[in-house]
């Protein structure tokens, strides 16, 4: 009976240990999917509101497409691999792909802006052989959330350049398998990890909303097995920025009318200037050749008087 007893001790020590391991994975994962929801709420939030906000000339969105190259921790997994029993001397690496991300922003002023976005930097793998005779094949793919503060400076009208610093929340996705001696155990890791990441570039405008962006980015990631890396990601893309301003037009002049100049006054008529007039010289004889008392004709005298013509009119 007594061994019976401690066996069932035994075994609800067992279950009681699984069952903490469980709640405190289940733990572990809701606070990260918590910390990824809140990562995902603030980039809906910076890319959903140029919409509600359209009149604001801050909102933009955005999109890059480019090449990605990781930087693979050679010496890590040589170390994993001497681990398991396993050596290996030469790495076959496919560190390249297509990389792209989607973002919104809000630009405070000409020299700062905030963005949020989503990004995918591809997918990458790797193949070892090893001794004993086998193949390990590793991949991984890392996408994520990202939240950067951008600084800008102008240099013309048209051209600007800015650099960011952010942080990145980022799920990775690992696989792996093997050939020959070489076995897995697990096959398809993956992890959520907190990290941060730089970047530089150049933005050319074409009009006020629509802009040209080229940049190059560094995205430091943690693999499903923990070992840390660096992807870098360069990109071009287009940004359309919401709500400009449009300048008012100056409201146009009045027309003036052309008024005639007044008219001057007539000048007076002059005034008509009166010659003195001229003298009429008309001759009377001096006595009355009948005068009836001198019967005798005299020699006639003569009187010249003036008489003004009018009056002699």
């Amino acid at each position: 009976m007594r061994q019976r007893t401690d066996g069932t001790r035994a075994f609800l020590h067992r279950s009681n240990t699984a069952y903490q391991g469980r709640q405190l994975v289940l733990v572990k994962i809701m606070n990260l999917a918590k910390t990824a929801r809140t990562l995902g709420l603030l980039t809906l939030v910076i890319g959903v509101s140029p919409f509600a906000m359209a009149e604001n000339d801050g909102w933009y969105l955005g999109f890059n497409d480019g090449r990605s190259k990781a930087k693979l921790d050679d010496a890590q997994i040589t170390s994993g691999l001497l681990g398991g029993g396993f050596a290996t001397a030469t790495f076959d690496e496919d560190d390249r792909d297509n990389g792209f991300k989607v973002f919104g922003g809000y630009q405070f002023n000409k020299n700062f802006a905030l963005e949020g976005g989503y990004f995918d930097l591809g997918k990458f793998g790797f193949d070892a052989p090893t001794v004993p005779l086998g193949m390990l094949h590793g991949g991984m793919q890392l996408r994520g959330v990202n939240l950067d503060a951008v600084g800008l400076l102008p240099l013309s009208e048209k051209f600007s350049l800015f650099g960011r610093v952010g942080l990145t929340y980022a799920q990775s996705r690992n696989t792996f398998s093997g050939t020959g001696a070489t076995t897995v155990t697990n096959a398809n890791p993956s992890r959520l990890a907190m990290n941060y990441k730089l970047g530089v570039g150049v933005q050319y405008a074409f009009t006020e909303s629509i802009q040209l962006r080229a940049e190059a980015e560094r995205y430091r990631v943690n693999d499903a097995l923990g070992n840390k890396g660096n992807i870098d990601l360069f990109s071009i893309g287009l940004i359309y920025r919401f709500g400009l301003k449009v300048p008012a037009r100056p409201p146009e002049p009045m027309p003036v009318m052309a008024t005639a100049p007044p008219e001057p006054a007539p000048e007076p008529a002059p005034k008509a200037v009166m010659s003195p007039p001229t003298p009429v010289s008309e001759t009377f004889p001096a006595e009355s050749p009948f005068d009836l008392s001198n019967p005798v004709a005299q020699p006639q005298r003569q009187l010249r008087l003036h008489i003004h013509p009018h009056l002699a009119d």
